[in-house]
C-alpha cells in the first residue's frame, strides 16, 4: 500500500530498494527555505543494517502489512528454536539470532506472536510479562531496605536483572520484556 513518507511511524515496515525495512525514527525537518523533508532512520529486517534516508514529504513509499500469527514455543535445540502455528499446527524452525535477546526468555508452551511476510517469519513478540525465579542474589545489607536502591540478581534463564533488596533466591518475580531486555516489575503473587 502506497503512503506518504510523512505519515510513517516507528514500527512501520516499508519496502525500500528491494529490501524490507522497519522504521526506527521519522524526523520531519522544515528548513527555512524550500519544502519539508522526512529524515527516516530504518533497519533492514533481514540483515539488521541501519540506514538513514531522506524523502520529500509528498513522496510515496510502499508500506508492507505483516501478518500476526500466534505460534507456540515447543523446544530449543542448540541455536535452533522450534515453533508451532496454533491455527494450522505447522512447525517452523528459526535461529536464536533471529529472535535476538528475547530468545533466552522463551518458556515451554509460551504463545508468541510471529510477524510473517509471504510465509517468512520476520519479527517475534513475546508476552509483555514473564514469570521467572531468582537463582542468585546478593544478601541484604542492614539498612539497605530503607532506601530505593536495587541489587543485581540472576534469573533462572541466566539473564541478569536489578531487583529491590528484599528479593531473595527462590523468589518468583514478574519481568517486563522490552527490546529483548528484561526489567524487574514486581514480586509474583502466587
Amino acid at each position: 500500500m502506497k503512503v506518504n513518507a510523512i505519515t510513517l511511524r516507528s514500527g512501520n515496515v516499508i519496502e525500500h530498494n528491494g529490501k524490507l525495512c522497519v522504521v526506527v525514527k521519522n524526523n520531519i525537518q522544515q528548513p527555512g527555505k524550500g519544502a519539508s523533508v522526512s529524515q527516516i532512520e530504518m533497519r533492514d529486517i533481514r540483515t539488521g543494517n541501519k540506514d538513514n534516508v531522506r524523502f520529500r514529504t509528498q513522496e510515496t513509499v510502499e508500506r508492507i502489512r505483516l501478518d500476526q500469527v500466534p505460534f507456540q514455543y515447543l523446544y530449543g535445540h542448540g541455536d535452533e528454536i522450534n515453533l508451532m502455528n496454533n491455527e494450522t499446527f505447522e512447525q517452523i524452525t528459526v535461529t536464536a539470532e533471529a529472535m535476538g535477546g528475547q530468545a533466552s526468555y522463551l518458556q515451554e508452551g509460551m504463545v508468541i506472536e510471529v510477524e510473517m511476510h509471504e510465509g517468512e517469519p520476520l519479527g517475534f513478540k513475546l508476552p509483555d510479562r514473564i514469570i521467572l525465579n531468582i537463582v542468585e542474589a546478593e544478601p541484604v545489607i542492614k539498612g539497605q531496605t530503607a532506601t530505593t536502591s536495587y541489587k543485581p540478581a540472576v534469573l533462572e534463564n541466566g539473564e541478569k536483572v536489578m531487583v529491590p533488596p528484599h528479593i531473595e533466591v527462590g523468589t518468583s518475580v514478574v519481568v517486563r520484556l522490552e527490546d529483548g531486555v528484561g526489567t524487574y516489575l514486581e514480586r509474583h503473587k502466587n
